[in-house]
């Protein structure tokens, strides 16, 4: 089946993605809605415009849109996305929601009016599983926002595998998600086995005050993979 995955560069769109495509799917669309505000209902917004890039890494074409933030314009930013998928041939939407019915429900309402099958591959999975996940499908992602108490500014910047266990010990001494899904955690793939290039940060800038915060990429190249000999 020709597949779109609704993708905002973190890791749960790219880990989904990356299971589509295991179970014998064409992943040949990435389609981004660019809030214009952090307080976006449905959409992840750090560094959101550089799925651009990693559209360029994937060697796979990006279609986007930017939206207000508000909940309607939403649901008509993703109509767009959704109408330009089908006359592409597009046959399936692949998301990387888990938790969030609120945005499951919208999403699978307009795939509904446009005929399109929807993908939800890590639906209802638990924290450790999807980080599991993430460690065999070898996908790095950093952290690029923080929104709770205890995570620090020191947190920005970091591959979420190598504090895999220093987030499952916060989640259960604090309540908080150790894969974000109340938000408290946002992420950025650098790398992944559908790349075709790495993406290589040059620089970066941190902006966070009271347990909130965000990891601003400014300047990034690309890099080819080495070939196996």
């Amino acid at each position: 089946m020709k597949l779109a995955v609704l993708f905002s560069g973190g890791k749960d769109s790219t880990l989904a993605m990356h299971i589509a495509k295991k179970y014998g799917h064409n992943v040949d669309l990435l389609l981004s809605v660019f809030p214009k505000k952090a307080e976006s209902y449905m959409f992840h917004y750090p560094n959101i415009n550089l799925t651009t890039i990693q559209s360029k890494a994937l060697d796979i074409p990006l279609l986007s849109v930017k939206t207000e933030g508000k909940k309607e314009k939403e649901l008509s930013a993703l109509s767009y996305l959704f109408s330009k998928a089908k006359k592409r041939g597009i046959e399936g939407v692949v998301t990387g929601a888990v938790k969030s019915t609120y945005q499951a429900e919208r999403i699978q309402k307009v795939a509904y009016k446009y005929k399109l099958e929807v993908f939800n591959p890590l639906w209802q999975k638990e924290d450790e599983e999807i980080l599991d996940l993430l460690e065999r499908y070898k996908i790095k992602a950093i952290i690029t926002g923080v929104a709770a108490y205890p995570l620090t500014s020191d947190f920005l910047g970091k591959n979420i595998l190598d504090i895999k266990e220093e987030l499952l010990n916060l989640k259960k001494k604090y309540g908080l998600s150790a894969v974000g899904e109340g938000g408290e955690i946002e992420t950025f793939v650098i790398d992944a086995p559908m790349f075709k290039k790495i993406i290589n940060i040059i620089e970066t800038t941190k902006e966070y005050k009271n347990y909130s915060g965000q990891l601003i990429i400014s300047k990034v190249k690309l890099q080819n993979k080495r070939k196996n000999i």
